[in-house]
């Protein structure tokens, strides 16, 4: 069964900065694009950042040039680095995997039963 950990969030001031983990059991990960979402309260799960497995990347409009999603296959991880957080921000963040972004969108996923998350938020 293959198992996504979350980490890495917090709470940080508007302006601030966190990087978030996730790392998936997984022993082909490489091969899958990956991607972050995240949930607010009362809101719907929406997808933040998607990498491919060639490294090609695509962001949300409302993150775009404020978060970097990279990944390290040989740690079977995927990031995503955030700066100028905003109190929007705030949410409950995950990951997954698919063997294309289409599918994420689609959420058509590897793991349906989603974790924890790590959650983030971004207050004064």
């Amino acid at each position: 069964q293959v198992q996504l950990v979350e980490s890495g969030g917090g709470l940080v001031q508007p302006g601030g900065s966190l990087r978030l983990s996730c790392t998936a059991s997984l022993s082909i990960f490489s091969i899958y694009t990956m991607g972050w979402y995240r949930q607010a309260p009362g809101k719907q799960r929406e997808l933040v950042a998607t990498i491919t497995r060639d490294g090609v990347t695509n962001y949300v409009d409302s993150v775009k040039g404020r978060v970097t999603i990279s990944r390290d296959n040989a740690k079977n991880t995927v990031y995503l680095q955030m700066s100028s957080l905003k109190p929007e921000d705030t949410a409950v963040y995950y990951c997954n995997a698919a063997l294309s972004r289409a599918s994420l969108i689609a959420g058509d996923v590897l793991v349906g039963s989603w974790g924890q998350g790590t959650q983030v938020t971004v207050s004064s």
